[in-house]
């Protein structure tokens, strides 16, 4: 991973740009192009370092969402995560050490299309979504330093 890369991933983890540019304007605090900004965003993303890159709502603000997690045979992890991680509702999953060991939030902006997507991927990998929804709101930040030397 490059310097810029690495500027990428760490600086703009809270306060992103809230402009009709916003790589434009990270651009700009870098001290390169939009295009270089895009285009080190996209790479990483088809590498698998960065999922997605936008803005987190908290929420039931816009949309509705849940937190979901599967009981997964462990020698079907990979090819379960795969499948839940293309979902287009799903903005990130991870594996955990417990019976249920993969969790993933879905969200999208009706409460039936939730209920769509829980039941699509349930058909799909021949596992049952344990529903989790949000109860009580706690706000903690999840971003990280990832600075390193």
């Amino acid at each position: 991973m490059n310097e810029l890369e690495r500027h990428l991933l760490n600086d703009f983890q809270r306060g992103l740009p809230l402009t009709s540019r916003p790589y434009a304007a990270m651009a700009e605090r870098l001290g390169v192009s939009e295009d270089e900004v895009i285009a080190h965003l996209r790479a990483m993303q088809e590498a698998g370092t960065v999922s997605r890159v936008g803005a987190v709502i908290r929420p039931h603000r816009v949309g509705v969402s849940t937190l979901a997690a599967m009981a997964v045979p462990p020698e079907r992890l990979a090819e379960v995560a795969d499948i839940v991680s293309a979902c287009p509702e799903v903005n990130h999953n991870y594996e955990r050490e417990h019976h249920y060991n993969l969790w993933f939030v879905v969200a999208t902006g009706r409460e039936e299309r939730l209920r769509e997507v829980l039941r699509d991927l349930e058909l799909r990998t021949g596992l049952k979504a344990l529903d989790l929804p949000l109860l009580e709101d706690f706000h903690i930040d999840l971003g990280f330093d990832l600075r390193w030397t």
